[in-house]
């Protein structure tokens, strides 16, 4: 039965990675679905304080990572609000068009469009919708960081 927990365990830690890519795919959950079967079923009360208040930690930077780096970086470069609003939805379509090139293309293309349409000049357009790139690419190496840092303080909690 361990053997098969230790499996599930391995699996919601790779398929939190997997959201890196889709963004549709919940990382987060995951994470905390691998914590939560090693202390229940694996090892009742075998991980300690500092390992949950790691994962709490973590949980709430990469939501924030996830959910508001985009918009406070369009926000303050001067974009519209369109492109604020597109751009997060860019990315989930992107996951769908030619993965993972399309999380680079689509925002960056909707972003453009959003900015053309609101009457920027073309220079201006591509600055905001790059900066929507560099503002996805940064999250996700952020939220990379991250889960494999509560993954190593996992490892580290269940081998001490």
């Amino acid at each position: 039965m361990d053997i098969l927990l230790w499996i599930l365990v391995v699996a919601c830690f790779v398929l939190s990675f997997v959201a890196l890519i889709f963004p549709v795919v919940p990382g987060i959950p995951f994470l905390w679905a691998a914590a939560l079967i090693y202390h229940f079923g694996i090892s009742p009360g075998g991980l300690g304080w500092p390992f949950w208040t790691v994962l709490v930690i973590a949980s709430v930077f990469i939501l924030v990572a996830d959910f508001i780096a985009n918009k406070l970086l369009l926000q303050q470069s001067g974009a519209v609000k369109w492109s604020e609003r597109v751009s997060p939805l860019a990315i989930i379509v992107g996951a769908f068009i030619v993965p993972p090139l399309g999380l680079i293309l689509v925002p960056f293309i909707a972003v453009l469009a959003m900015e053309l349409l609101h009457r920027k000049s073309l220079q201006e357009a591509a600055r905001l919708a790059g900066i929507t790139v560099v503002s996805f690419l940064t999250s996700t190496l952020a939220k990379a960081v991250m889960q494999v840092g509560i993954i190593v303080v996992f490892i580290l909690s269940v081998i001490f």
